[in-house]
């Protein structure tokens, strides 16, 4: 199965009645006030006077994760806010509820892309290569880590592209001009805005929320050349007062192009924000519409 195909297996399609919804709901409330400690699927299921295997099921279709993905994506958001937020490793670990600083080692490079000492400080041990180029938007930074992708921006000034991807990295271990190391995944890039491929399939190494990745993933599934609200997004993952949760998700998506976020829109087709202005977004969509899926 190739990039595009398995993103698009990844996308949770609901197609759930509101009383479906309102369940999960009631499961995700469940989980979020368990504060840290983790409840079984059974004990979910008794609280629920719910099937397990219905449960678990209809969490997946819904949320596009299981009910412990999800409580593992709300735990670690906690503990890498408690670092953010200046907390001790061990305070960090307890407060968001892990049983021990061991169990948090063993999953960090999973959650955090690193230890929790250098995510606390900034990502410090970061090795970042990045190259910026011509493209038929202007100039393009592309970076990334051994891992995968982590960071894109358009601009017209390489100075302030240099400094945004510092910023977003203040205390990488080194962030290096490396042509030759980030070639491919440049060359992929500007064959998406040159209309060659409808997608920039590529490995990617960027942090997210569990309901940032079930909005990345209605984006990516959005077909070359068309667009959807951020309402119709919003319904799509069963929440349908949600368009402005959508709207940040999209806003802090690190990753632009290759996560296409220039295909939502506000309901009344206005294009509505984009990171790099709305120059850009208005260029997407219209060499897209030329070159459509």
């Amino acid at each position: 199965m190739d990039m595009q195909r398995a993103q698009r297996a990844a996308v949770s399609q609901a197609n759930a009645t509101p009383r479906q919804v309102a369940l999960v709901r009631r499961a995700c409330d469940l989980i979020d006030a368990q504060d840290g400690e983790r409840l079984t699927l059974a004990e979910i299921a008794k609280a629920l006077e719910a099937s397990p295997w219905h449960l678990q099921r209809l969490f997946k279709r819904v949320m596009g994760v299981s009910p412990r993905d999800y409580h593992d994506a709300r735990r670690n958001a906690a503990f890498r806010a408690q670092l953010k937020n200046g907390e001790s490793i061990a305070q960090a670990t307890y407060g968001a509820g892990y049983g021990s600083s061991s169990r948090v080692y063993e999953r960090a490079e999973r959650m955090l892309g690193m230890t929790p000492a250098s995510y606390a400080k900034g990502g410090k041990g970061a090795v970042i290569c990045y190259d910026i180029v011509d493209s038929p938007l202007g100039r393009l930074l592309v970076a990334a880590t051994a891992k995968g992708l982590c960071f894109l921006s358009l601009g017209h000034d390489d100075g302030k592209l240099i400094e945004e991807l510092e910023h977003e990295f203040p205390q990488a271990e080194s962030i290096t001009r490396d042509r030759h190391s980030i070639a491919h995944s440049v060359s992929v890039v500007i064959d998406f805005l040159e209309g060659k491929i409808p997608h920039a399939e590529l490995p990617l190494d960027v942090r997210a929320t569990a309901f940032q990745r079930r909005v990345w993933n209605e984006l990516i599934a959005i077909p070359c050349g068309e667009t959807r609200s951020y309402s119709e997004i919003a319904e799509m993952l069963g929440v349908p007062r949600g368009q402005r949760a959508v709207g940040r998700a999209c806003a802090t998506n690190p990753v632009s192009l290759v996560i296409p976020c220039h295909r939502a829109l506000r309901e009344d087709g206005d294009l509505g924000g984009y990171r790099w202005g709305l120059e850009f977004k208005a260029a997407l969509l219209e060499g897209e519409a030329e070159h459509p899926e």
